[in-house]
């Protein structure tokens, strides 16, 4: 699988000067065209090379430009490609002088007839609709026909229920249209909202430059967004930034990788691995359901009932704190890589930025996909700095519930690790509105259409852990906490005392044992010793025979029966 390559190593370091879109791509003066000279290190690359490479740069990464057919011959299963709508003719609706000729001359000078390729084919054997702008014709603006011909190719995905995938290249509305290129953006985004409507999956693949009225439209309209690598991707021009506001912009500003901090992006995916990313996605998708039967979990239960017969001495209230605290303790990310398969991380809240501290994407167990979503801790203190030592912030649960509104269009149960000592509370978490972000989790999980599962890992602190929790089931790890604050905040609120806390600890009933008798959670995973790299594999078995067993507890059940069944279970309280 993927995961590790597109957040990590794809992520390469190159300082390119691209921000003058509007010109044409030149063509460096080299003899007998054995030559290119890369825009990114300005060295001379041999042609050859380039080529065998996915016409990227050997030595710096730079992505070359590539044409539409260049494209999909890179993304198409061979022999699949079916073109459709090639034969429409561009017209001039403003009669703008010149316009005639230019088409003319752009036709003859780039095989083209216009600045996108549409049709079906098959990737990873999946049927597919397709769109590819191209940066040589008219640096893939968006005219009438772009966008009549994207309308039509997703209008007709929709009627056959076909996922879509676009890679963008444009520098925007073609001028010369008017306001027909305008409307062009609505008419688009139109079309792609019946095919979500429809339930299917649209991907969007973001290539240097995208601007303008594309990027304003149906390039941000992906159910996921990936980028290649240093990507130019904005609405304004960066010169016309800087031209407005006066001022130097910052280096890697709108950047694929700028926008993958802002959590515009989910994934940044290398050349190279486009092709495994784009097919691992769609399967991930159209995955049908296996079923699940009982024997799936047989082997969860006896591990368990291995483990309490084998239970050491019971541990106070104070202890289990401290467990659950262990810089040692297994972290969200080490349960994802042994319960499921395939997990692909999708990046980002569409808004303001990308929390470290909550983790979300797809997997598969069982054979069926699901949805998993996680707080997630560090295991040094670099980690935890990144990770923010697992506290979220907005961003953090804004990502969360985009990710589950998601799995709810395409049918997929969500899997929740919790492990916070609380939501962050600090002056940038306040001023992006921290407690509605948390609030509207807890309302909008309230009616998601697909079953829920909470796992406490570790802490489980307040408001911060709940808006991972309003699930069908919720279950604790036997040395996890779950409480209404830290017992050191209780022992200082209530007794002006925080030295208090491990008195507080007992008085707070914030153990698994305590909870599961006030019905609080519905399942104690019991840690014989508790969980570290050592025993991981362990515990990861019987609770990935637990979930099959939720799974299958859920299978049967309607929409209104699972939202149901979620609110009877808060409404007791």
């Amino acid at each position: 699988m993927f995961n590790g390559v597109f957040k990590k190593t794809s992520y390469i370091s190159i300082d390119i000067d691209r921000d003058n879109i509007e010109t044409e791509p030149t063509v460096p003066e080299v003899p007998d065209g054995m030559w290119e000279k890369c825009p990114g290190c300005t060295k001379a690359v041999y042609a050859e090379d380039l080529k065998n490479n996915h016409n990227k740069c050997p030595k710096c990464g730079y992505h070359f430009r590539l044409t539409s057919m260049e494209r999909i011959i890179m993304t198409a299963d061979e022999g699949t490609f079916e073109e459709w709508d090639s034969d429409m003719e561009i017209d001039n609706p403003l009669n703008f002088t010149g316009y005639k000729e230019k088409i003319e001359n752009t036709v003859k000078r780039t095989g083209l007839s216009e600045a996108v390729v549409t049709g079906k084919c098959k990737i990873g054997g999946i049927d597919t609709g397709i769109a590819v702008c191209d940066s040589h014709f008219m640096m893939g603006s968006m005219g009438s026909v772009v966008g009549e011909k994207i309308t039509r190719m997703v209008e007709r995905a929709t009627k056959y229920s076909l996922p879509i995938v676009i890679f963008t290249c444009s520098g925007g509305a073609r001028m010369q249209e008017g306001m027909i290129s305008l409307m062009q953006m609505a008419k688009t985004s139109q079309a792609i909202k019946r095919h979500s409507d429809a339930g299917l999956l649209y991907i969007t693949v973001l290539t240097d430059p995208t601007t303008g009225g594309v990027t304003a439209s149906f390039a941000m309209l992906g159910d996921i967004i990936v980028a290649e690598p240093k990507a130019l991707i904005g609405f304004a021009g960066p010169r016309v930034i800087e031209q407005t506001i006066g001022q130097k912009l910052p280096d890697g500003f709108q950047r694929s990788e700028f926008l993958l901090k802002k959590g515009f992006v989910d994934i940044i995916a290398d050349r190279k691995d486009m092709n495994r990313c784009l097919s691992d996605l769609l399967r991930l998708h159209i995955a049908k359901k296996s079923a699940l039967k009982s024997s799936d979990y047989y082997l969860g239960r006896n591990l368990v009932s291995g483990m309490k017969a084998k239970a050491v001495k019971d541990k106070t209230a104070w202890e289990r704190v401290k467990l659950s605290r262990d810089s040692k303790r297994s972290t969200a990310l080490d349960y994802i890589n042994n319960v499921f398969k395939d997990f692909v991380e999708l990046h980002g809240d569409r808004c303001y930025g990308d929390d470290g501290a909550v983790i979300g994407g797809i997997a598969s167990i069982a054979g069926r996909p699901v949805t998993v979503i996680a707080q997630q801790k560090g295991k040094n203190l670099k980690e935890n700095q990144y990770r923010n030592f697992g506290m979220p912030n907005p961003e953090g649960y804004r990502k969360a519930l985009r990710l589950m509104k998601q799995a709810e269009k395409f049918h997929r149960p969500i899997i929740c690790f919790v492990d916070t000592p609380g939501a962050f509370c600090g002056i940038e978490a306040e001023e992006r509105g921290q407690g509605q972000a948390i609030a509207n989790n807890l309302y909008e999980m309230s009616t998601l259409k697909v079953p829920i599962v909470s796992v406490m890992i570790g802490e489980g602190g307040s408001g911060g852990a709940l808006a991972l929790a309003v699930a069908n089931e919720v279950w604790m790890m036997e040395n996890a906490t779950y409480s209404i604050l830290s017992p050191e905040g209780f022992a200082s609120i209530l007794w002006k005392d925080s030295r208090r806390a491990e008195e507080a600890a007992e008085v707070m009933k914030i153990t698994a044992k305590d909870l599961l008798s006030l019905k609080v959670i519905d399942r104690i995973i019991p840690e014989q010793y508790p969980s570290s790299k050592d025993n991981i594999a362990q515990i990861s078995q019987y609770l990935k025979n637990y979930i099959k067993e939720f799974l299958a507890k859920y299978e049967g059940k309607n929409e209104q029966e699972i939202v149901d069944s979620r609110y009877d279970r808060f409404r007791n309280f």
